[in-house]
């Protein structure tokens, strides 16, 4: 009698005794035939040795982590100081953004601090990597390079060099021989995800993971990969511009609140000094639907540049597209500008653009895209090298404040510009001199300010 098999979703990690077309998270063709894997008996569950008890909390002692440079002091920054020995890190990104040229730039100048370093790789050949590291000068003695996709070999190596580092890249070309399926897949992402923390952890090495992405930009394979790292690092950044951002979604060792920015070059990737200044090229002069604003990410302000375009429809429905800015968040901002202020966009196609390809949290720049609509519109042209608006728009058509409002002040006051628009509630709790700021209440407030 064959095993028995089931078949797993792709997407989701949903398992059925039998194929389905479509799977109960929507997605169609995504099931996939495979052997379940046998459970082994955990020691620290019960099966044999020293069981472990509960014991209170204020007797574990509190370890200090030791971090390792990186040599990038924006990756530092994402990372929360540098790299935690035994942590293991998993990076994503869209095909050709700069994940494989980060890490190699890692590797390289960790090697060159005399720490051994081991890169696998399962996608290029030794070849392709040397060519990339002789281009953006990455080369040490101290770096292997391994050609491997056998999750057993690769551990075998791991054993014999006992390196500083380790990279895997990437961990969908990795895959098992106690697992029957296809590499890929869920059973051997989630098992040699599993066997590579395992041996991190007991090894005391740092581990960088190279993930893919799926057509709609998120994490590939399965979610539980996610809560098994200690950390998940997302590369962004479009293809016309040299600016790629790097964003903590889960650091069990820092916050996840900050962002590291790089410019891609010839020479690979290098760090950015004035962030702020690079979205701001393009502000020069009057110009109609362009208004600058200011957010605020991680522990440094940034100001950006928001471009808005309204023209009548030609046919059928009106459009709404917007690049850096929520789909939903700019509909709520739509209609608020109707009911408040009287005019009509149903007929109107409305665009709006971040410039730079940087895609902004949070609601500070609600604000600036409403005034940008508006000023679009109405073909009131924007002093937009001079002026800047930030604030969160509420659906009664009021502002409401935005965190860390004092620090955006500073930036917008050392790039030059003279006219700040924010809500009034953060302008009664600034401690700066007021002379350029505005504190406004209302959506229609603000917009009295512009014509």
């Amino acid at each position: 009698m064959s095993p028995k098999t089931v078949f797993v979703c792709q997407e989701c990690g949903y398992e059925s005794p039998k194929w389905m077309g479509q799977c109960i998270c929507g997605q169609w063709n995504t099931m996939v035939e495979e052997r379940p894997m046998k459970v082994k008996k955990s020691k620290a569950a019960g099966g044999g040795g020293e069981k472990s008890k509960p014991i209170p909390i204020q007797d574990v002692q509190s370890e200090h982590y030791h971090r390792m440079d990186t040599g990038i002091g924006e990756l530092n920054r994402v990372l929360g100081g540098g790299l935690v020995r035994g942590s293991v890190v998993l990076i994503s990104g869209e095909p050709g953004i700069g994940k494989s040229t980060l890490i190699l730039q890692v590797a390289a100048a960790i090697a060159n601090k005399d720490h051994g370093v081991l890169y696998v790789t399962g996608e290029e050949s030794e070849e392709q990597i040397k060519l990339r590291a002789d281009r953006i000068h990455a080369v040490s003695n101290k770096l292997m390079l391994f050609c491997e996709t056998n999750i057993e070999n690769i551990l075998v190596a791991i054993e014999n060099l006992e390196p500083d580092f380790l990279i895997v890249d990437s961990i969908q070309t990795v895959y098992s021989d106690e697992i029957t399926s296809a590499p890929g897949t869920i059973s051997q992402v989630r098992d040699c995800t599993n066997q590579i923390i395992r041996m991190a952890k007991t090894r005391n090495i740092p581990v960088f993971i190279i993930a893919h992405v799926t057509k709609s930009g998120e994490l590939a394979g399965p979610r539980t990969m996610e809560h098994m790292v200690d950390a998940v690092l997302h590369f962004t950044g479009e293809r016309n511009h040299e600016i790629r951002i790097l964003r903590s979604y889960k650091n069990r060792y820092g916050t996840t609140s900050e962002i590291g920015a790089f410019e891609m070059n010839e020479n690979g990737l290098s760090e950015f000094d004035n962030l702020s200044q690079s979205f701001l090229e393009g502000l020069d002069g009057v110009n109609e639907g362009s208004i600058a604003t200011a957010v605020f990410e991680g522990s440094r302000a940034i100001l950006l540049e928001v471009q808005a375009l309204a023209v009548p429809a030609n046919v059928g429905f009106a459009r709404r597209t917007s690049i850096g800015i929520d789909a939903s968040r700019l509909n709520m901002i739509i209609a608020v500008l109707e009911k408040k202020t009287g005019i009509s966009l149903i007929n109107y196609d409305i665009y709006i653009n971040i410039v730079g390809g940087i895609k902004p949290e949070g609601t500070a720049t609600d604000l600036a895209v409403a005034i940008a609509i508006y000023s679009s519109y109405k073909n009131i042209k924007l002093p937009s090298n001079r002026m800047i608006a930030f604030g969160e728009i509420g659906l009664t058509g009021e502002l409401r404040p935005v965190q860390n409002a004092e620090k955006m002040i500073h930036e917008s006051l050392r790039m030059g510009f003279d006219k700040i628009i924010l809500p009034h509630k953060n302008y009664l709790k600034l401690k700066v001199d007021k002379d350029k700021i505005h504190g406004v209440t209302s959506i229609v407030e603000a917009l009295r300010m512009i014509k």
